[in-house]
């Protein structure tokens, strides 16, 4: 019997392991319900996948391969796909109704990068 309901404690855990995850998302980014936290996620896979396809276009248009430094195609990176992202990141967010989110999101990024070009 003991065992028994030492499973229904376990199985009722693994149950609610990732609620508490996606909980903790939703108190820490101030958001109302949990569509919005599950909505923000498939922006953030979406935008991830799309970019992945971006940076492999823009390495094989700019001709790089396996010999092309390093450095190059980190700055390459930086200077066309970085910013790809964050439009990605607004596009789709706009897209599933998630556009102030991601825009507030954006805002604090934009300041805190500035604040390390002041010092």
């Amino acid at each position: 019997m003991q065992d028994l309901q030492k499973d229904n404690q376990k199985e009722a855990t693994e149950v609610t392991v990732p609620n508490n995850f996606l909980i903790k998302l939703k108190v820490k980014w101030g958001l109302e319900s949990m569509l919005q936290v599950v909505l923000i996620l498939i922006v953030f896979t979406l935008t991830g996948s799309t970019v992945v396809y971006l940076r492999k276009a823009l390495f094989l248009a700019l001709g790089f391969d396996a010999d092309t430094d390093f450095w190059i195609k980190a700055v390459s990176y930086l200077v066309f796909v970085f910013p790809a992202y964050q439009i990605l990141l607004l596009v789709y967010g706009f897209l599933l109704g998630q556009f102030s989110f991601f825009w507030e999101k954006e805002k604090k990024m934009v300041r805190a990068i500035g604040r390390l070009f002041k010092k």
